[in-house]
């Protein structure tokens, strides 16, 4: 799942892929905001994302998709 986060005052977002489903990472984003630390995220490669929760302007959570396998005509 694809999930973007803006940062207050900065025009670029954070964009990352992670296996996590969208509730998940859902309570992951409340859990940093209602304590005021920090949002810690893995990506899918094992890299980890951490962001002070006091910057975070917004979290953006994709749609799950499906990995295609062969090749195929859309």
């Amino acid at each position: 799942m694809e999930i973007k986060i803006g940062i207050q005052n900065i025009g670029r977002e954070i964009i990352l892929e992670s296996n996590k489903d969208a509730d998940e990472v859902a309570k992951l984003v409340a859990e940093a905001l209602a304590d005021g630390k920090q949002l810690r995220l893995e990506d899918e490669k094992g890299r980890q994302v951490i962001v002070p929760s006091a910057v975070i302007g917004y979290v953006e959570l994709g749609a799950q998709e499906q990995r295609r396998v062969g090749f195929g005509a859309l």
